[in-house]
């Protein structure tokens, strides 16, 4: 039936335009890293309301794969969840910088490895309901590896993984990062051939 469902046509909208137009907004909070937005707006049926949310530079997350087919992984510490997270390797983009450039720049800093391939996925929205965060996915391929260099403030652990036991992992909720998951799916799919 999932696949019946997955294979429908273009559905037809019934409700016409769901944009919510911008009255006013004020800045709530400035920081170094992310700013919080409130704003008034009109509603498709005319009536006001208010929407809160966080403005987020963006980001790159990196499938990176090692020539024995194996994921660069990293094991991490997350003040906000007060827990340490298995992930794929990802950082902030820069202001100007080139999502591109952001991936590498990223994994060389935060797992020493570089690459000599590679390929833009797609994007994903992680959190849709209160924040403009995209990240865009990369595969990296060809790696070679040196030293880390990690930002003054970072401690994490870089380790591989096979990728059936990485899906394992996320059924089992030992991974539960939106952006391993995301990335860790296409991984898959690219891995048997589905997705190129």
């Amino acid at each position: 039936m999932l696949g019946t469902i997955l294979n429908d046509a273009e559905p037809e909208w019934k409700l016409g335009d769901l944009t919510e137009r911008k009255i006013v907004g004020e800045s709530v909070f400035d920081g170094d890293f992310l700013h919080v937005k409130r704003d008034s707006v009109l509603l498709p049926d005319g009536k006001q309301a208010q929407r809160e949310y966080l403005v987020h530079p963006g980001a790159a997350v990196i499938i990176a794969v090692t020539d024995e087919g194996k994921l660069v992984m990293e094991r991490q510490y997350r003040y906000p969840l007060g827990r340490d997270f298995l992930e794929l390797p990802a950082g902030k983009i820069d202001s100007g910088e080139d999502p591109l450039e952001t991936a590498k720049r990223e994994l060389a800093e935060e797992t020493g490895y570089l690459a000599a391939r590679w390929q833009y996925l797609g994007v994903m929205h992680p959190v849709i309901s209160y924040s403009t965060e995209r990240i865009e996915i990369f595969l990296a391929q060809g790696l070679t590896q040196q030293a880390a260099r990690l930002d003054e403030e970072e401690f994490l652990e870089v380790f591989t993984l096979a990728l059936p036991t990485a899906m394992d992992w996320v059924r089992s909720g030992r991974i539960t990062d939106a952006k391993t998951i995301c990335g860790l799916l296409w991984a898959e799919k690219i891995g048997n051939g589905a997705w190129k």
